[in-house]
């Protein structure tokens, strides 16, 4: 999986990268390696607005693309939720994938009675 870290009014280390792919490296395994995965960092600046640190995170698969954003006090907290929302969705769309192809499968015709 390919991995794309931007951040906006937020400086993105190279510490900050690691923990990015360290954190998506469960989403990773679960997905084809031809996925691509843009996690976008923001820090908003309005004094108002509590939860700050925003992290948005878009998965691009064959035919489907899942998002997840979360905004929190700290930007670590965002990303952490961040992903394992993602990594709920992905779990779920691979669920969804297999019941489907479970259920076309040949040879298992349920709707047939047996021949007396």
């Amino acid at each position: 999986m390919q991995i794309e870290v931007k951040g906006r009014n937020w400086s993105v280390t190279e510490d900050f990268r690691q923990r990015v792919e360290k954190r998506f490296d469960k989403v990773g395994r679960q997905v084809s390696p031809l996925a691509r995965l843009e996690v976008e960092l923001r820090e908003e600046r309005n004094p108002a607005i509590a939860d700050s640190h925003v992290a948005e995170a878009t998965l691009y698969l064959k035919g489907i693309t899942l998002r997840a954003s979360d905004a929190s006090s700290d930007m670590v907290h965002s990303l952490n939720q961040c992903a394992d929302d993602l990594a709920r969705q992905v779990k779920r769309h691979r669920d969804k994938r297999r019941n489907r192809r479970g259920a076309r499968a040949p040879g298992v015709d349920e709707g047939a009675s047996p021949a007396v």
